[in-house]
Parts: structure tokens; sequence; C-alpha cells
């Protein structure tokens, strides 16, 4: 699985208690060949540590420990070093297994709790900056779930969505720039009302910045019937028609420009919101002082760069880098993975979260916060 299948009830659901031990196993893994021949070496490696670490568990029963090597056995046959990408996720337990690829790096690490370890699940979504794409006609319309140049069509909360009315082809007409009548008619009006319905549904569900694609006409009517769930919310509309059927390669050329500019906007307006914070003393910057605040839930929003790793040794709630060669592990509070860790609980405790191009918060040590107080 991909970040863009993490919802809120997938979520919910890893992180529900579980009988101990609950396998979490992470590594960073390569996308294109040379490098990514170390991968099957390093996965060995890290999979014979979980399975010592089992097997000298006290708590797991003879019965658990073969489970557990079954599952993860299972887990890693389903890996395929083809579509790795930067970091990998297992998850195991004595009944099933999951497996992860995130477009972000994680650090290598072996973790049996009564839970799953999920904040590098959590950071990979907030980099990603999923967002939806609606791509609507008179007839029918598509909605679509990106993540950067990758698009996979929503197959599920009523979309595809098809009306049921006369038997002529909107969608050619479109394409050779005819003007569809149905527009006004009403079941075309019915029709994009159950649209916008089911798209505020999906919005709900799982929040994200929202596209239009469509012909002016059908864009103009969607906003005109709908309740604003759809139009409304959209951050840009590409007036284009023909592409409810997709592909993905056409919907992304021509959405590019508009995600360009939605880019800029977004850059722009956290620079305005650090500005005014620190006008009016809101405001903290630096690993230290962000951590601090979003543990308090004083974070209104976090804006990080989005390559910031940095090692930390985590002590009564105090971080301590360890850029001096100093070593540890999990259970000696060494946190690798520490910006994410603050990334999930900034979320968790509803801050906003926007990942920055590198460099760009260079004067506040990579890291910074807008506070509510």
């Amino acid at each position: 699985m991909e970040t863009d299948s993490l919802t809120a009830e997938t979520l919910r659901e890893l992180r529900t208690a579980r009988p101990y031990p609950a396998v979490s196993l992470t590594m960073p893994t390569h996308r294109r060949e040379p490098e990514n021949a170390q991968d099957a070496v390093r996965l060995r490696n890290l999979l014979a540590e979980a399975e010592r670490r089992i097997d000298s568990s006290p708590e797991a029963s003879r019965q658990d420990r073969i489970d557990l090597h079954r599952q993860l056995e299972r887990a890693v046959a389903e890996i395929d070093p083809r579509h790795t990408q930067d970091g990998l996720v297992l998850y195991a337990t004595t009944a099933d297994h999951q497996v992860w690829n995130l477009a972000r790096e994680v650090p290598e690490r072996v973790v049996l709790s009564d839970t799953f370890l999920t904040r590098n699940l959590v950071a990979a979504k907030a980099q990603a900056r999923p967002y939806w794409v609606l791509a609507v006609a008179a007839d029918r319309a598509s909605l679509w779930g990106g993540t950067g140049q990758t698009l996979h069509e929503h197959e599920a909360d009523g979309f595809p969505a098809e009306a049921e009315g006369p038997d002529w082809d909107v969608q050619r007409e479109e394409r050779v720039g005819d003007q569809p009548s149905t527009f006004s008619d009403e079941d075309t009006r019915r029709f994009l009302r159950t649209v916008d319905t089911a798209l505020g549904t999906v919005l709900a569900a799982d929040p994200r910045p929202l596209f239009l694609v469509g012909l002016a006409q059908a864009v103009s009517l969607l906003q005109e019937v709908g309740t604003g769930q759809a139009a409304g919310k959209a951050v840009a509309t590409v007036l284009k028609g023909g592409l409810t059927d997709g592909p993905d390669r056409l919907l992304l050329q021509e959405l590019t420009p508009a995600m360009a500019e939605f880019a800029r906007h977004e850059s722009d307006r956290v620079g305005s919101a650090l500005d005014a914070a620190r006008s009016r003393r809101a405001f903290a910057a630096g690993l230290d002082e962000v951590w601090e605040a979003v543990c308090e839930g004083r974070a209104e929003m976090v804006a990080v760069e989005e390559h910031f790793q940095r090692t930390v040794r985590l002590t009564d709630g105090h971080l301590t880098p360890l850029d001096d060669g100093s070593t540890g592990g999990w259970e000696d509070g060494v946190r690798e993975d520490i910006v994410d860790e603050l990334v999930e609980t900034a979320l968790d405790k509803g801050a906003e979260v926007v990942f920055l191009p590198d460099e760009q918060l260079s004067a506040h040590e990579r890291i910074a916060a807008v506070l509510r107080y």
C-alpha cells in the first residue's frame, strides 16, 4: 500500500491496541538501480533481527512466534523491488500483516509493542500533500486521488457516477466542441446534485485540496445546483472537457499549471502566517521550541522543510541532538525520526502541518510554528 491509502479510518485501525507483540519494521529503500541492490540485504538482516527479538520475548508463546514468523515471511514475499520508493514500513501480528511503500525516508528499526508505529506513515502522507480531482460532465463524474505526480481513480463512495438519460454521448460532444443540450435538463441538475453530495461525503472523511476539471457549463451548473461541497471547496478549476475517463497522464498534464499555482499560493500563505506570528510574538522556531509547543498543544500551524530530519535523544520530554556520534537505541530514548513524531503529534492535536521546499526556512532552523497563544 501507498500513502494515498492512509485514510482516517485506516489510521484508527492501525492504532488499535493488539496482543503483544505487534511488530513494526521500518527501513529506507531506493527507487532505482544500482542503489536498490542493497535493499534486499538490509531487509534480510532486519528481518533476522525481528525474528531474534520475537524468539527472545518472554511474552510470546511458541505458537505466537510461529505465527509471527509466518506473517513476516508473507509480508516480505509481497514486496516488489520494482515499486519501492524511499521508505518501507511493514506491520505484522499473529493474524495478519501489511506492507507500505512511502515516498519519504524512514530509519531502520524494529519495534515490538501492543500497537503499530504509525508516525512515519502519517508524516509521509502529510509531506505528499494528497489531493482530489473531480472530473465532471453532464452525464458522468469521476473522482481521482493524487499524491505528487501519481493519480489513481477512486472507485468507491458513489464514484464513478453516471447519469441515466439521453442516448447521445455528451463527452464525445465536449471533445469535438459541441454544446450538450442536457446542461439545461432537470435530470442533469439532479445528477450533479448527487455528485456534489457524494463528494461532500468523501471530503468529510478525507479532507484534501480539490481540483475541478470540466467544461465551463458543467462546472457552473455544479456550482449552481450543489450545496457548495464540490465547487465551493475547490482550490482551482481547469476548464477542459472529455476527461471523466482519464487517463491519469492526461489529467495530470492538464492539472500541472493549476497545481503549480496552488503550491505558490500555499507557500505565500504560510510565509505570511509566519511573519504575522512573529509580529504578534506567537511564533516558535527550531526543533526544540516547536517540539515543546506541539506537545503542549499550542501550535496552530507547523511549517517544516521537506527533507529536514534530525536524530535526538528524548529524555523527560526534552530533546538532545545526537550530532556528536553518540549512539543508542529506541529503548534508550533515541529518535531517528523525531520530525515524523512531531508531525504526527501536531496533527493529532489539531494543528495544520505544511511541508515547504528545502532552504525556505533556513532562517528558522528549518522548522517553525504559528502558536495559538
